[in-house]
């Protein structure tokens, strides 16, 4: 089953976008903490895309997909025509250095390479896409 939702990208729309994966997954049987989970990584690509790609202009859209089949991993592809950054090809900051440095941000990347077992990029007719996957249990 796919789900799809277009949203713009103000950082208030990411209530929705929670709300969007959460009801999606909650159909499917997913179990709450996988839910939780999914939630988060989706919602730090997602607030990322809109600070960094689109500078939290509302007029300019993106779309997410989440694909849940039975006995497949759950896909998640949030699709855009914003500037591309590839979370493969960031080095993430030590621990350490950010709790020295007492720096703002830097864990959210290895939040969502931790939570997700796969990520992937591609462009296809102008749009970027992130594809991110997670093998869960259904009941």
């Amino acid at each position: 089953m796919k789900y799809k939702y277009k949203v713009g990208c103000s950082i208030e729309n990411l209530k929705g976008v929670r709300d969007f994966v959460r009801v999606s997954l909650q159909k499917h049987g997913v179990s709450d903490l996988d839910i939780s989970e999914v939630v988060l990584a989706i919602d730090e690509m997602c607030s990322n895309l809109m600070i960094h790609a689109h500078h939290c202009n509302p007029e300019e859209l993106f779309e997410l997909h989440v694909i849940a089949d039975k006995g497949e991993p759950l896909v998640f592809e949030i699709i855009d025509d914003g500037s591309v950054f590839d979370i493969n090809r960031f080095h993430e900051p030590e621990l350490g250095n950010i709790i020295h440095e007492k720096r703002k941000g830097g864990l959210g990347i290895r939040l969502v390479k931790s939570i997700m077992d796969r990520i992937e990029y591609e462009q296809s007719d102008g749009k970027n896409i992130c594809r991110l996957s997670k093998k869960v249990q259904f009941k």
